[in-house]
């Protein structure tokens, strides 16, 4: 499985209902398994973004739909990047002999 960090910002709805954001969290871990996608972290953050997320995607695609299901319930908006480890950077440098 491939990770994704998602950097998320709240949208006018979705600050408006702010209170709601855990229970949210909550139903995006649910709606992330009908993806084939599994949530690992949320992080409610200080800065330049409201959330960020953790989640493991078996490929791209899947992730994209995720997070275009997502964004279509209007609450946020994402930015969505791959993440490697350590291990898998390794692997990656390894190719560059």
């Amino acid at each position: 499985m491939a990770t994704y960090i998602v950097l998320t910002n709240f949208t006018d709805q979705g600050i408006r209902t702010v209170k709601e954001t855990t229970k949210r969290a909550d139903a995006v871990s649910e709606m992330a398994g009908k993806f084939g996608v599994k949530a690992k972290e949320f992080f409610w953050t200080l800065g330049a973004y409201d959330l960020v997320c953790q989640f493991e995607a078996p490929d791209d695609a899947s992730i994209t739909a995720f997070g275009l299901a997502i964004g279509a319930a209007g609450n946020v908006r994402t930015q969505t990047l791959r993440a490697f480890s350590k291990a898998e950077m390794s692997q990656i440098l390894a190719k560059l002999a």
